[in-house]
């Protein structure tokens, strides 16, 4: 009789382990599969209406693709679950190499392009404003300014120079506010050069632009 109650207690014992590697193995086979299935339902949305959520998505992702990898320790024979993995891996990077692309901020447009050039990165934006420049810096400015436009000058269209002669006025209206707040003489000496040398050169090619414009035009 003892036997008999020692031999089912073994039993009952091993069904329990067997009950609970089962349970662990399916509970792993969910995790694997809810990670496969959140892979897709991202490919499934259009790139655009994934920007404002990204950096959630990709914190879920990692989440998901952490927990699906743990998982496989406790399959037994994971070889296919591996390859599932591994599939919806590859799909991610490839979705998040097309995000990457929607992300990109738009490039500067031609006018903000010769801005940049003229001024530096993002010194001068749409509200053309020129605070930034003072009695410290207005110089190099200037400096920058018109070297830029004489290493440039024969690239430049007419709609260009257009855009440098508003650029420079802009330019010179803020030189008469600087000349207030402590502009030194010897810098405004040198800015006076810049302009002198300036002057010609816009004339010069503008017309020369606008010239080769013409001929375009007649044939």
């Amino acid at each position: 009789m003892k036997n008999i109650q020692l031999l089912s207690g073994i039993a009952l014992i091993a069904l329990s382990l067997t009950s609970c590697k089962d349970e662990k193995q399916e509970k792993a086979q969910k995790t694997i599969d809810a990670y496969v299935t959140y892979v897709d339902s991202v490919k499934n949305v259009k790139a655009d209406d994934l920007k404002a959520d990204w950096a959630t998505v990709e914190a879920e992702y990692d989440r998901r693709a952490e927990n699906a990898q743990l998982a496989l320790a406790d399959i037994k024979d994971n070889t296919a679950e591996s390859e599932k993995i591994n599939a919806s891996k590859v799909k991610y990077e490839e979705f998040k190499k097309e995000m990457t692309t929607v992300l990109a901020p738009p490039a500067p447009s031609p006018k903000q392009q010769l801005r940049n050039a003229l001024f530096g990165e993002g010194k001068i934006g749409d509200d053309m404003s020129f605070a930034w420049v003072n009695a410290q810096n207005i110089h190099n400015v200037y400096q920058q300014f018109v070297h830029t436009v004489e290493d440039n000058k024969d690239s430049y269209s007419r709609e260009d120079w257009d855009e440098i002669k508003l650029m420079y006025e802009a330019l010179d209206s803020r030189k008469n506010t600087v000349e207030k707040e402590g502009l030194s003489s010897e810098d405004n000496r040198k800015i006076a050069g810049l302009k002198v040398k300036f002057g010609p050169m816009y004339t010069l090619n503008r017309m020369g632009a606008k010239s080769d414009e013409n001929k375009e035009a007649k044939k």
